[in-house]
């Protein structure tokens, strides 16, 4: 019966479990699920830099060499958008967050109990690490996009493939238990209750960040575009709503299309841009993604300099291209720059999961409606060379 459920509800029963029964099951058992943890935690780092090379390798190839300096200019602009979403969170997260931190904690850390020990630990290395994944999916992913190599672009594609069923058949399925040993561990720890405190009021300014960013990006496509934001942006609001009911990027494209040339895109660059949107556009996960990792580093005591999440958002901005393909596909894709560029660990990436999937539906819609946004300041730099090519055809 659970099975059938959404993961949402399944994720936050398995919290609500973990909370109520780590309060009196005995150390036994608890430590069952720690050793399924510390299983479960080492294949997820074997397979992180596999999940980097079986969707970015596709990703980039499926692009292929597209339309020019229209495929150019969209890719550059969601990236960029992205990468100011990521960073305006930081911005945020460094400002607020401390003292959001504090007064939920009543200090200025969590000091980190003594860990549960499991009753065995099975070591699984992974076979590269993720710098070296990111760089051979972008040779690779370039390679195949224009130098004509169909034989290769089927070999990544199901790569690809065996991945996307890894986390859907397996990963998926298998981490409402991973978070439910993460949260029981946490209450047997006395440790849960402080994070949950943290979180209620961190959640409370993604929501408004969130807001913010749809309200910035219509006003610059409003002033570039030569359009009303305010209308521009009610009218992506059927938009807004289907992602944030169906969590799915790839699903609410035909509403995102019918929606961007409402307002006024022509129907070749929003044909062309929603799509490619859907997949490259991720200011909302990004958002999200940093908030939470600014959190983690807090109550771990971790460092979080400008640096180390300049690095940090321009990786994710990379990594997530692939991910509105997969269910939870961009908190999977971020566990790759979070362990290796932030330091996180097992317990650390559980809880990222557990947010993210928490909130996914409203960085959904954030990506989503943001698509337009792109699309009408594509669309006003566009538009003529797509109507010159109508009349000479």
């Amino acid at each position: 019966m659970l099975r059938k459920l959404p993961l949402l509800p399944r994720i936050l029963i398995a919290i609500v479990l973990g909370i109520v029964l780590g309060q009196f099951l005995p150390m036994s058992v608890v430590r069952l699920f720690a050793t399924f943890n510390g299983i479960f935690s080492q294949f997820l780092g074997f397979i992180i830099p596999f999940i980097i090379v079986g969707l970015v390798t596709s990703a980039i190839g499926d692009i292929g060499r597209g339309a020019g300096k229209l495929l150019v200019a969209t890719v550059l602009i969601a990236y960029l958008d992205t990468v100011f979403a990521g960073m305006l969170a930081y911005g945020t997260g460094t400002a607020f967050f401390p003292q959001l931190v504090e007064s939920a904690t009543n200090a200025g850390t969590i000091e980190k109990p003594e860990d549960i020990a499991p009753y065995f630990t099975v070591n699984i290395p992974a076979m590269f690490d993720v710098m070296s994944a990111l760089v051979f999916s972008f040779l690779m992913g370039l390679c195949i996009a224009y130098g004509s190599m169909p034989t290769m672009k089927n070999i990544f594609n199901e790569l690809r493939d065996v991945i996307t069923r890894t986390i859907s058949s397996a990963i998926i399925p298998l981490l409402p238990l991973y978070i439910f040993g993460i949260f029981l561990t946490m209450t047997s720890n006395g440790q849960v209750y402080h994070i949950l405190k943290v979180f209620a009021m961190i959640i409370v300014v993604i929501f408004a960040l969130h807001i913010f960013i749809l309200i910035y990006e219509f006003i610059v496509a409003g002033i570039i575009g030569k359009r009303n934001p305010a209308k521009a942006l009610w009218n992506m609001l059927p938009a807004y709503f289907t992602a944030l009911g169906t969590s799915s990027s790839a699903a609410t494209i035909p509403i995102t299309l019918r929606q961007t040339v409402k307002n006024g895109v022509s129907e070749g660059v929003a044909g062309f841009t929603v799509p490619l949107c859907a997949t490259i556009h991720m200011s909302g996960s990004a958002m999200k993604i940093t908030c939470c990792a600014i959190t983690i580093c807090l109550l771990n005591n971790l460092p979080y300099d400008m640096p180390t999440f300049i690095h940090f958002v321009m990786m994710l901005g990379i990594v997530m291209v692939a991910a509105p393909g997969v269910p939870g596909g961009a908190i999977m894709a971020a566990l790759a720059p979070l362990s290796s560029i932030l330091g996180f660990d097992a317990e650390s990436q559980a809880l990222m999961i557990a947010l993210y999937i928490a909130m996914d539906s409203f960085g959904t819609a954030c990506n989503v409606t943001g698509d337009g946004a792109i699309a009408i300041i594509v669309d006003r730099f566009f538009r003529k060379k797509e109507l010159k090519a109508d009349n000479v055809g």
